[in-house]
C-alpha cells in the first residue's frame, strides 16, 4: 500500500474510532466499550430484527446463523486450499464462542452477576476477541516459522502495517474514550458552580495528549520500519538500506526523548497549578521495551552498515 493511501486509511481510522467514543458517551445503550464491538450492534440489530414480526425473527435466526457458523465456513473453504493444521481446530471453536456471545449480547440479562450490563457486555466481546486473536497469532508464528526471508520481510511489512491501524485505534478511540470519561468523572464529582473548573478540563486535555502521543510517535516509527523493509527487498547491501536503517533508530530515539520529556514536564505543570486542579494524575513513564527496541534496531543498522561494507570489500577483492 502507497504511503498517501495508508496515511488517508489511518486518518479515516481516527475520525471513526472518535465517533465511537463520542457514541459510546452519549448513546451508551449502543456503543458500551471498544471490546464490545460489532458484537453488541450485530447483536442489537438482531433483537430489533427479531422483534419487529414473524418473518423478522426469521431472519434474524438466519443472520445469527451464517454470522456465527462463518469460521467453519472459512474452514471448509482452508480445507480445499491446503493442508489442515493444528490452529484450524480454534476456528469450530470460535463459531461455538460466537454463538454463545451474540447470544448473549442479545440476552445480557441471561448472565446473573452484580456487574453492570456495559461490563457484561464488554467481557463477552473480550472473550471472542481473545479466540480470534489466538488464532491469528497462532497462524502467523507458523507462517513466520516456515517462511523464508523474503517472504519474512512481506509478512512483517503486513505487520507493521497492522500495528499502525492499532496504535491509531489506541490513540483515538481508547485513550480518547478514557478523557471523555475523565470529564464525566470531573462533572459527577463536582457539587459546586462549574465556573472553576476549566483549568482542570485543560490539564485532563493535556493528560490525553500525554496518553496518546506515545502510539502516535509509534506510528511514526512503524513508517520508518516500513521504508526501511522496502528497501531491504530491493537491495539489503544498498546505502538506501543503510540510510533507512539509521532512519529508524534516529527516529526510535527521538519517540523515547519526547515520551519521557513530555510526561515529566506533565507532572511538574501539574505542580505548578496543583491548587487550581480538581483531578491530579503523576505518570512515571519507563519505556524499557521501548529501550530493548532501540537496542534492536541499533544493532540491526550497525549490521546493515558493516555488510554493505563487507559486500563493497568483496567486490573490489574480485
Amino acid at each position: 500500500m502507497k504511503r498517501t493511501a495508508f496515511l488517508f486509511l489511518l486518518a479515516c481510522e481516527a475520525v471513526l474510532c472518535l465517533l465511537a467514543a463520542f457514541f459510546r458517551e452519549f448513546i451508551p445503550g449502543v456503543f458500551t466499550s471498544m471490546m464490545a464491538f460489532p458484537f453488541e450492534q450485530i447483536a442489537l440489530g438482531l433483537r430489533a430484527l427479531s422483534l419487529s414480526g414473524q418473518l423478522g425473527n426469521a431472519i434474524a435466526i438466519l443472520i445469527y446463523a451464517a454470522f456465527c457458523l462463518a469460521p467453519v465456513i472459512l474452514l471448509m473453504a482452508i480445507r480445499k486450499k491446503r493442508k489442515l493444521v493444528l490452529e484450524d481446530a480454534i476456528l469450530p471453536l470460535l463459531s461455538l464462542v460466537l454463538f454463545a456471545v451474540v447470544y448473549l449480547m442479545i440476552n445480557p440479562g441471561f448472565i446473573r452477576t452484580p456487574a453492570s450490563i456495559a461490563a457484561v457486555k464488554s467481557f463477552l466481546g473480550t472473550v471472542a476477541w481473545s479466540v480470534i486473536a489466538k488464532y491469528f497469532l497462532l497462524r502467523v508464528l507458523r507462517l513466520f516459522y516456515t517462511a523464508d526471508v523474503p517472504r519474512l520481510q512481506k509478512y512483517m511489512t503486513v505487520l507493521l502495517h497492522g500495528l499502525a491501524v492499532l496504535f491509531v485505534s489506541i490513540a483515538f478511540g481508547v485513550c480518547f474514550g478514557d478523557f471523555l470519561n475523565a470529564i464525566g468523572a470531573l462533572r459527577a464529582g463536582n457539587t459546586g458552580s462549574e465556573d472553576g473548573l476549566w483549568v482542570s478540563y485543560v490539564f485532563l486535555g493535556l493528560q490525553y495528549l500525554v496518553n496518546a502521543l506515545p502510539y502516535l510517535l509509534d506510528v511514526w516509527v512503524v513508517f520508518a520500519g516500513i521504508r526501511l523493509l522496502t528497501e531491504l527487498q530491493a537491495n539489503r547491501y544498498s546505502q538506501a538500506s543503510v540510510d533507512a536503517a539509521q532512519d529508524l533508530s534516529q527516529r526510535c530515539c527521538k519517540a523515547l526523548i519526547i515520551i519521557v520529556v513530555t510526561s515529566v514536564d506533565f507532572n511538574l505543570l501539574q505542580l505548578a497549578f496543583v491548587n487550581s486542579l480538581s483531578v491530579i494524575s503523576a505518570t512515571v513513564q519507563v519505556p524499557i521495551p521501548s529501550i530493548a527496541f532501540l537496542l534492536a534496531v541499533l544493532l540491526l543498522a550497525q549490521y546493515i552498515g558493516e555488510n554493505k561494507q563487507l559486500k563493497e570489500d568483496n567486490d573490489l577483492i574480485v
